[in-house]
């Protein structure tokens, strides 16, 4: 006898923005098996019953990607404000001499209040890159958001760290296969020619060869690299990368703020990344990322929120409208970049950037179901004809207004209550960790990593 299947979900809203050119208003999304079968304009009477999750006046849109973070880093936020995390004073002397005293029990609360804002901000999908990536994992998980989660691996010349570390990195990532559907482990090299020399940029890169995987790593936040291979090589670090071949693997660049302009085509046909954080580079004072000049020469170029030690905020809509801003205000050109392409870069570039298929981060057949729901009232836009829908998102919404987020098919946010993780309860173990961590700085001694 034939078993009667489920009929597909349905999830319907007054305005459906697919990211792919497409309004549907109202609209419906089709999904099975945490995919999207279809995407349409009502026409009549809405769908109704048990399998269909009608979000009235609100607009539904794909989720948000962010390229570029540092989960467990919540146990430390704000604690730069007045540092600069891009130059090696900052990092040595507000990150590292904490991260002394960081031992894994203090890293899965803090990985869960960061996936919680995640999810409360819109953001279905990321890429982090820290130590103790193993403890990061399972929480990731637990929250069901989609991520490529990097092992840091920071060692400084130092022979027996760059052991440890790539030691670790390899069982960590084969660990991680065949682990979760969504969830995948990646190497994490933490700066080119900074933190990690020529020897274990290339031992990076062959592992990420050897278990098919990507590479997440911080660049040209300063012009550190380039004096490190001038000095050296007598080349820019870009052109050093080429020759290294370490752009052939998957790529996360993150930050890439004084990338030389004239040297963007050498990332374009790569299989590498820009992740720009706009709000980083603004409060550390560095300069601005050639975004525009990016996008022309066919670079991908995506979105991040970095950690919020120092960019307090991991709101990708806060992301988005700063990038705009910031674009035109450094080209002295109004909209340089356009609402359509900052959307294109926070959504879809995303996903290209993580190893999605073509089409994920739109709302369309074949992509996977990752979607948020926003109150309609709560997009500040203009009359309809005289702004359109995409520059609403991008300068007149805040993630603080998303009401639902899905990732995968799955809800882990209904009418702004969390489904995969107690908030609270992960917030006061986190006070306790931080606690911890603030007493064994006052004692002295090194508890973790060196």
């Amino acid at each position: 006898m034939k078993t009667q299947q489920e009929p597909p979900r349905v999830v319907v809203a007054d305005v459906v923005w697919t990211g792919d050119g497409r309004v549907l208003s109202p609209g419906a999304i089709e999904i099975e098996n945490g995919v999207i079968v279809d995407a349409r304009q009502l026409v009549g009477s809405r769908p109704t019953g048990s399998h269909v999750s009608d979000l009235g006046d609100a607009l539904v849109m794909p989720g948000l990607v962010n390229t570029h973070a540092h989960t467990p880093m919540s146990l430390m936020r704000g604690v730069a404000q007045g540092h600069s995390l891009l130059s090696m004073e900052g990092f040595l002397g507000v990150l590292r001499n904490r991260e002394a005293h960081l031992t894994p029990e203090l890293v899965p609360a803090s990985v869960a209040v960061s996936c919680a804002d995640f999810i409360h901000h819109g953001t279905t999908s990321f890429a982090d890159q820290y130590f103790y990536a193993d403890e990061i994992a399972p929480t990731v998980i637990k929250s069901g958001l989609r991520a490529a989660i990097a092992w840091g691996i920071v060692e400084l010349g130092d022979d027996a760290a760059r052991a440890r570390e790539l030691r670790s990195t390899a069982e960590f990532v084969s660990a991680m296969s065949g682990t979760s559907d969504l969830v995948r482990g990646w190497v994490g090299p933490h700066a080119f020619f900074v933190d990690n020399q020529p020897e274990a940029m290339l031992a990076a890169r062959d592992l990420a060869e050897r278990f098919g995987v990507g590479m997440h790593a911080h660049y040209s936040t300063s012009s550190e690299e380039d004096e490190y291979c001038d000095e050296h090589y007598g080349v820019s670090s870009l052109r050093k990368l080429v020759e290294m071949q370490m752009l052939d693997v998957p790529t996360i660049l993150a930050h890439c703020n004084t990338v030389p302009v004239e040297e963007l085509s050498l990332l374009a046909g790569t299989r590498a990344s820009m992740a720009l954080i706009p709000s980083v580079a603004m409060q550390s004072g560095a300069p601005a990322a050639p975004v525009r000049d990016a996008i022309d020469q066919g670079v991908n170029v995506t979105l991040g929120s970095d950690n919020v030690c120092n960019n307090t905020n991991v709101d990708l809509f806060e992301e988005m409208r700063m990038l705009g801003k910031l674009a035109a205000f450094t080209s002295r050109t109004p909209n340089n970049v356009t609402p359509d392409e900052i959307l294109r870069i926070a959504t879809r570039n995303g996903h290209k950037a993580l190893g999605g298929a073509a089409v994920d981060g739109a709302l369309a057949p074949g992509a996977v179901a990752d979607l948020i729901a926003l109150p309609l009232r709560e997009i500040a836009r203009g009359p309809i004809g005289a702004q359109s829908l995409e520059a609403a998102l991008v300068y007149g919404t805040s993630g603080a207004s998303v009401t639902d987020t899905m990732v995968a098919g799955r809800w882990l946010m209904r009418d702004k209550q969390l489904l995969t993780i107690d908030l609270k309860g992960q917030r006061e173990q986190q006070q306790r960790d931080y606690d911890v961590l603030v007493g064994r700085m006052a004692g002295g001694a090194d508890h973790g990593r060196q």
